[in-house]
């Protein structure tokens, strides 16, 4: 109803064809609210809610807030007057005729029912609201006022009186207001929108997949790793300070622990190599959005762009999804990190049986866009996360933790009807992880210890439904491809090939950062690296992009091992002739007489 003074509109950022728009306004968290102006011209960002929290009621106080500080030029045509009025301006209206009746809602000074009254009333005609403050408490006498809120009703023929409501709230003023005879409706012209493309056509019809809940499904992490790096991570512009040290040290353990497809683990040893050989204060996210992508074309590196959950599909589309695939991911790197100890060493963050709980930590206070989420995950934080002294106990402390959020969640709005939170392992999956001690429930830590390690193993995933990486637009639809890809796999040592033919890419990718960050900041700061090795850097891509200038890397390599060849070839070919030509002279050779 309040829809002609400030209108409501919603944009949901996890949306694929939202995600330029959401990075465009700097959408860091969920829910954001932003206000813009009427009339605005120039393009604006908004202006931040500044609530205390973001209960309905507060939200609705602060868009009157917003509507009342407007400047009065630029306030919408159909915004009535907010600000109270006097007492002599009440008289005033007192036994005269009008055209309408006029209502006073009578308040203190920080109640906003007035307000949402008057607001209420705006799409009604033969009826005006005003609100007056309770400080001239003769006048009020006068009225026969002993409490406010309260409303006093002056007629169209000048009669006035207070109205008798039962309760003092917005909706009962505002119904009343509504039923009184001659008060209707105004036949207004329906607002002009943007017209909606039909959103049948456009979005493909999703089929239920079928799945089994004892297993994990490579779709939802690689769907999950994407919606991460491609969306949470793209509402940063720049990526500095305490963020930056979060997402590298975040990418680091990823390369060492993942246990995903090779060209998924190479994309992150190729990342996490690039973010260390640039030691700089801050990092543009565009730059690394294009390493992501793959726009140095570094062979055998890919991530699906794709969504694709399975294991952590919903009911309907905003459920489960991408906060599952998280949990899950972090579940897998905890697991991971116990059972391969020594994958961490020369990183710098080995021999800290917490790093990954705290990388998790760091992230999501830094990243995850569910801020009531993140407030939640600090204070369990806080409250035991030091208490972990092994890798094993890291484990269990987040197997923990997870079932703390599913109890405080179930019964949620946020909970999916179908999948249910409960406390997991449920007993079906793991029977022994459950035992009885006089009647109650009780957990067998070792047993869950030992189902965690058997679950989040890379043994446990099934790769049906991800996408093919040889052809983006082909799904596998079975475990046909299990085979080669469980192939595919990291192994334990790394793979450290094809990284000699890469470097020429990822010199050229470190270029186009300090091209950008002098383009959009300035001069920017650089740690460990003079300007004079800037340079040097810009000089030595120049060089390697002259030389192989339409060529790839494997043709330059073929160039240069056939010319080494060629040369040895002829050298060899020129000291046999040389040899013979030698032995022919000495056989041949007759001395004079």
């Amino acid at each position: 109803e309040w829809e002609s003074a400030i209108r409501v509109g919603v944009l949901d950022c996890g949306e694929e064809e939202n995600y330029e728009t959401c990075k465009e306004y700097g959408i860091h968290y969920y829910p954001t609210f932003r206000y813009f102006k009427a009339f605005t011209k120039q393009f604006t960002t908004g202006e931040n809610y500044k609530g205390a929290d973001r209960e309905l009621q507060t939200v609705r106080q602060m868009m009157i807030d917003f509507l009342q500080n407007h400047s009065q030029e630029l306030r919408p045509p159909a915004c009535p007057p907010l600000d109270p009025v006097s007492s002599s301006d009440i008289t005033s209206l007192f036994d005269k005729n009008s055209r309408h009746y006029t209502a006073v809602v009578f308040e203190s000074n920080n109640s906003y029912v007035g307000r949402e009254v008057i607001l209420d009333l705006i799409q009604y005609e033969n009826i005006v609201v005003k609100r007056a403050l309770n400080f001239d408490k003769p006048f009020l006498e006068k009225l026969g006022i002993t409490s406010v809120p309260s409303c006093y009703l002056i007629h169209p023929n000048g009669s006035h009186g207070l109205i008798n409501i039962l309760k003092p709230l917005r909706s009962f003023f505002s119904s009343y207001l509504k039923s009184l005879p001659g008060v209707r409706k105004k036949l207004l012209l329906p607002l002009q929108l943007p017209a909606r493309e039909n959103k049948e056509e456009r979005t493909e019809i999703k089929v239920w997949k079928e799945f089994d809940k004892s297993k994990l499904y490579m779709a939802d992490l690689e769907s999950g790793l994407h919606y991460l790096l491609r969306v949470e991570l793209a509402t940063h512009k720049t990526l500095e300070g305490a963020e930056l040290k979060t997402f590298k040290d975040f990418v680091t353990v990823s390369a060492k622990l993942f246990p995903g497809r090779q060209p998924v683990v190479k994309l992150l040893e190729t990342l996490q190599e690039w973010l260390v050989s640039l030691p700089l204060d801050k990092i543009p996210y565009d730059a690394i959005l294009d390493l992501v992508n793959n726009k140095m074309r570094i062979s055998g590196i890919f991530l699906s762009k794709k969504v694709q959950w399975v294991g952590c599909q919903g009911s309907r589309p905003e459920l489960r999804g991408y906060t599952c695939s998280l949990w899950k991911l972090f579940h897998i790197l905890t697991v991971q990190a116990a059972l391969r100890p020594k994958a961490l060493i020369n990183t710098g963050l080995e021999d800290n049986p917490q790093i990954v709980l705290q990388i998790m930590r760091r992230y999501i206070h830094h990243f995850f866009g569910c801020k009531a989420c993140a407030q939640h995950f600090e204070e369990m934080a806080k409250d035991s996360m030091d208490s972990v002294k092994t890798f094993d106990e890291a484990v269990l402390w987040l197997w923990e933790k997870h079932n703390v959020v599913n109890n405080r969640l179930a019964g949620d709005l946020t909970e999916d009807p179908k999948f249910p939170k409960v406390q997991w392992p449920t007993p079906d999956i793991c029977p022994a992880c459950h035992e009885e001690i006089k009647g109650l429930h009780s957990w067998n830590e070792a047993q869950v210890l030992q189902f965690m390690k058997y679950h989040y193993n890379s043994e446990n995933i099934l790769y049906k439904y991800t996408e093919s990486q040889t052809d983006p637009s082909e799904t596998e639809q079975g475990d046909a491809r299990e085979v080669k890809d469980k192939s595919l796999l990291k192994k334990p040592s790394g793979n450290r090939e094809n990284k000699i033919q890469d470097k020429e890419n990822m010199l050229d990718s470190e270029s186009k950062v300090l091209d950008k960050l002098n383009a959009n900041h300035g001069p920017v700061k650089d740690s460990g690296r003079s300007a004079v090795e800037s340079v040097n850097l810009k000089e030595m891509k120049q060089a390697v992009s002259f030389l192989g200038i339409g060529f790839s890397n494997i043709d330059m390599s073929l160039c240069v091992i056939l010319y080494v060849a060629s040369s040895l070839f002829l050298m060899i070919m020129y000291f046999f002739f040389r040899m013979r030509s030698k032995r022919w002279k000495v056989k041949y050779y007759r001395s004079s007489v």
